[in-house]
């Protein structure tokens, strides 16, 4: 196996980062976007579906310790979505809605 990891693992381990209160994952609620990777430190762009949330620091952390064993840093960056991203999004926190 390689020692380099690839965009691809970076974002795989990134799909496994579930929400707090509902039963999706990030990448599925389209939370994530613009994964890349530049020698051992990955970025994204995390979309919020609201300014302010209160578990943004939860899932910084979520994201930053998913790809940790794969011994890469991760830089995120913080945007909200847009309309149409929001209805997306709220459409499945509706089907999926767990609570905290």
């Amino acid at each position: 196996m390689e020692n380099n990891p690839s965009v691809e693992d970076v974002a795989q381990a990134i799909a496994n980062v579930m929400h707090p209160a509902i039963d999706r994952s990030l990448m599925d609620l389209g939370m994530i976007r613009d994964i890349a990777l530049t020698g051992t430190t990955a970025s994204l762009t995390l979309l919020l579906p609201f300014p302010g949330i209160p578990i943004l620091a939860f899932l910084e952390k979520s994201l930053e310790e998913s790809v940790k064993a794969l011994g890469i840093d991760l830089e995120t960056k913080i945007q909200n979505m847009n309309q149409e991203e929001i209805q997306n999004f709220l459409a499945m926190e509706k089907e999926a809605w767990k609570g905290l």
